[in-house]
C-alpha cells in the first residue's frame, strides 16, 4: 500500500516550469519577442543585400549597360549595279592578313621573312591563292568574305613579293570578258 501512497503523492505535487522568478519571466518574454524580430531583420538584410552591386563594380553604370546593348552587326545597303572599286593588295593585307602574318601567329609565315616564304612561293601563285581562299592549317578560309577573290589574290602577291617572291599582280578581267561569262 505504501507504493500506491507514494505514487499518489507524486501526482498531487504542484507542477513547476523552468521559470521560477519574476526576473526569469520578464527575460523569457523579452527574448521570445526579440529573437524572432532579430531573425527577421537579418533575413531581410540578407535578401536585400544581393541586389546591391559589389564595391567598385561598374556593371550597372550607364556606359556598361550601353556597351552591352550595342548592336552585333550592321546592315549596309549598296547599289548592286554600281561599279566596284577593287582594293590594292597592301590595303587588303592590312585589313585581313596583318593580324596573323605580322606576328607569326599559329605558325603563319611572318611578313618579310624570305626564309619562311621561300617554300610557299615555290608552289606558285595558284597554290598560294587556293590556300588563302580555302584556308590552310590554322588559317581560316578568306574567300567569300568582305574581299573578292581577286583582292585576296592581290594581298597574297603583296605578301610574297615583300617576302622574297616576285609574282605578277593579278589583274581584273576586262569588262567584255566578265559580261560574256
Amino acid at each position: 500500500m505504501s507504493d500506491k501512497a507514494h505514487s499518489h503523492d507524486e501526482h498531487d505535487a504542484p507542477h513547476e516550469g523552468p521559470v521560477k522568478t519574476p526576473k526569469q519571466l520578464v527575460l523569457a518574454v523579452l527574448f521570445s519577442f526579440l529573437v524572432p524580430i532579430i531573425g527577421i531583420i537579418l533575413l531581410v538584410n540578407f535578401v536585400v543585400a544581393g541586389n546591391k552591386p559589389a564595391a567598385g563594380s561598374e556593371a550597372f553604370s550607364e556606359e556598361a549597360v550601353a556597351a552591352r546593348l550595342q548592336p552585333i552587326g550592321t546592315v549596309e545597303l549598296r547599289d548592286a549595279s554600281a561599279p566596284r572599286v577593287l582594293r590594292a593588295g597592301q590595303e587588303v593585307y592590312k585589313a585581313q592578313c596583318a593580324v596573323c602574318h605580322d606576328a607569326g601567329v599559329a605558325g603563319a609565315p611572318k611578313f618579310g621573312d624570305a626564309g619562311a616564304w621561300a617554300p610557299r612561293v615555290a608552289t606558285g601563285y595558284e597554290a598560294l591563292l587556293n590556300s588563302a581562299l580555302k584556308g590552310k592549317g590554322a588559317m581560316g578560309a578568306q574567300g567569300g568574305g568582305e574581299f573578292s577573290d581577286l583582292e585576296i589574290g592581290r594581298a597574297v602577291v603583296y605578301m610574297t613579293n615583300n617576302s622574297g617572291g616576285s609574282l605578277p599582280e593579278p589583274q581584273a578581267p576586262a569588262p567584255e570578258a566578265a559580261a560574256s561569262k
